[in-house]
Parts: structure tokens; C-alpha cells; sequence
């Protein structure tokens, strides 16, 4: 039931006039874009409200048919709900009231600039200071990195073979494997030096 509310809420408060309010600037009628714009106005203090009363008064028996009815009244040509509220109640409130409302827009306009830049400037301080500490972080992981490898990472890195290894490093290998022929050529020359 809630969905087939907001649905018709949808279609009749927002789409229908909106269709109309485009038919009023397109003729340039004068007397429509002032009806519209008091229609406008009404349903936006409208749904402002509709934001707090559906917390407390949702529980209400016909709540949500008394909404759709409040639209349709909003929008009727008969009844005329838009322009009435707004001649009524809306214009002198506001007229009344339009310099304290325009200070107060002013200040929280330039306290909201402030603030802006305020936090603006502390974002981009952590931000520098977060990429500052990240690239010294991760300069001292590379050089740790680069310390753990063993000779034989290194050249399979570089994609040369054993034989670029230098005689005095020997190469690990599985345990199945003899040594390394540099290996074993050294041992060779010591055992027949030592037969002659």
C-alpha cells in the first residue's frame, strides 16, 4: 500500500505539475508560471514536513490517504490549495520575515565557506602527510625486499643462467642434483694436484 502511495505521490505531485509548469514557460503565460511557482512552493515546505511527520505520525489510521489527498487538494483547479496556502499563510510569513532569513543565509553561507577551507586545508595537509609517510614506508619495504634475495632469485629475475654465476658462489639446487660443474671442476683440480 505504501509503494501505490508514493507511486501516485510521484505521478500526481511531482510529474503532472511539472509537465504543466513546462507548458507555462513554453507559452509565456504569466498568470500559469505564478500559479505553478506558488504550487512549487508549497509542495516543497510540503515534503519538508512529509520528512518528520512520517517518523512520528505514520502509525496515524489514514495517514498516507490523507497525504494523497493533500495533494490532490494542493493541485485542483476547484479548489485552488496551492495559491490559497500560500496567499494565506506562505507570503506573509515570509515577507515578514525575508531579512532575518536572508542574514541567516548569508552567515551560514559564510560559515559554510570557512569551514570549507578549513577543512579543506586539513585534508590536504593529512593527505600529504599520509603519501609522505606511505612512499617512506614502502622505499624501506623495497630495499628489505631486495636484501632477502639469494643469488639464485636474483639471476632467475634477470632470466641468465648458472653459468654468469661467479666459481666462488655455488648455486642451490634440488638435493637429488650433484654440484654445480664449477663445483666440481675445483674439486677435480685439488684432487689431482694432490695425486701428483
Amino acid at each position: 500500500f505504501v509503494i501505490c502511495v508514493f507511486f501516485s505521490r510521484l505521478i500526481f505531485g511531482t510529474l503532472y505539475p511539472a509537465y504543466y509548469s513546462y507548458k507555462a514557460v513554453k507559452s509565456k503565460d504569466i498568470k500559469e508560471y505564478v500559479k505553478w511557482m506558488m504550487y512549487w512552493i508549497i509542495f516543497a515546505l510540503f515534503t519538508t514536513a512529509e520528512t518528520f511527520t512520517d517518523i512520528f505520525l505514520c502509525w496515524f489510521p489514514f495517514y498516507y490517504e490523507l497525504k494523497i489527498a493533500f495533494v490532490a487538494w494542493l493541485l485542483s483547479p476547484y479548489t485552488k490549495g496551492s495559491s490559497l496556502l500560500y496567499r494565506k499563510f506562505v507570503h506573509p510569513t515570509l515577507s515578514s520575515k525575508e531579512k532575518e532569513i536572508d542574514d541567516c543565509l548569508i552567515q551560514a553561507k559564510d560559515r559554510s565557506y570557512d569551514a570549507l577551507v578549513h577543512f579543506g586545508k586539513r585534508g590536504l595537509n593529512v593527505a600529504a602527510t599520509a603519501a609522505v609517510m606511505a612512499a617512506s614506508k614502502g622505499q624501506g619495504a623495497l630495499s628489505e625486499r631486495l636484501r632477502s634475495f639469494s643469488m639464485q632469485d636474483l639471476s632467475t629475475i634477470r632470466g641468465d643462467s648458472s653459468s654468469t654465476v661467479p666459481p666462488s658462489v655455488t648455486v642451490r639446487t634440488s638435493s637429488k642434483q650433484s654440484q654445480p660443474k664449477t663445483s666440481r671442476s675445483a674439486s677435480e683440480g685439488t684432487g689431482s694436484s694432490g695425486k701428483c
